[in-house]
């Protein structure tokens, strides 16, 4: 696994890289926005790691230049303990949000959780779930509606998966951030909230996924 650091103060980010070479994890580090957004050609990395206070691009819109280039994870690690920071973010195409200080083994679980995709080979028969006209593809991780390509970030395409997986049953929300963030969830439900309202609005309708009010959530289809 190769992991992209963009983070300005050395400091910190010789503590992550030196963190991730001791979990046998290849990192390299960048202190700029557009550093960062140079080497997504040249280095092709598997996470992002990205510091929303960078010295020439605010992270917010080097996260989303990095989400328009492509479907690489990105985890936002930043000092920022805002709602609207972290929402902002995810609206931006983050995957996850980690505030500082952290400690290094949460980090590198997040960034395994991130990078981690499900194998169709081993869970099903058939790498495609098709309702009506979506068609989840789970070994190329497409998803099409009446043909149209809908992209997706990888932590929308996880959610997407896991309720997809009993259309119909209601996954409670706990439930959800565990599996799907696969963490010990202690903060704000929103982060959820915000990935499911981006799906719904990629998809065109709120009625794919339906909320179970004081539950969760269940993988239902527009009437």
């Amino acid at each position: 696994m190769r992991v992209l650091v963009v983070e300005d103060d050395a400091p910190v980010a010789d503590g992550i890289t030196d963190g991730l070479t001791s979990a046998a994890i290849e990192s390299r580090h960048v202190a700029t926005g557009r550093e960062a957004l140079s080497a997504l050609s040249t280095y092709r990395p598997d996470v992002v790691l990205l510091d929303l206070g960078l010295p020439d691009m605010d992270g917010t819109e080097v996260c989303r230049a990095i989400r328009a280039a492509g479907n690489v994870p990105i985890i936002v690690v930043s000092a920022r303990n805002e709602e609207i920071d972290r929402v902002l973010a995810l609206e931006m195409g983050a995957d996850d949000f980690l505030v500082k200080p952290f400690g290094m083994r949460e980090l590198v679980a997040r960034i395994r959780a991130v990078n981690r995709r499900f194998d169709p080979a081993a869970r099903e028969p058939s790498a495609e779930r098709r309702f009506g006209d979506l068609v989840i593809d789970l070994r190329s991780q497409r998803v099409t509606l009446a043909t149209e390509s809908i992209h997706l970030t990888a932590k929308e395409f996880d959610l997407v998966v896991y309720l997809t997986r009993d259309p119909g049953a209601v996954f409670k929300r706990s439930d959800i951030l565990r599996d799907v963030w696969d963490t010990n969830w202690y903060g704000t439900t929103k982060t959820l909230d915000a990935h499911i309202a981006a799906i719904r609005k990629k998809l065109g309708s709120s009625s794919w996924i339906e909320s179970v009010r004081g539950v969760g959530f269940r993988f239902g289809s527009p009437t």
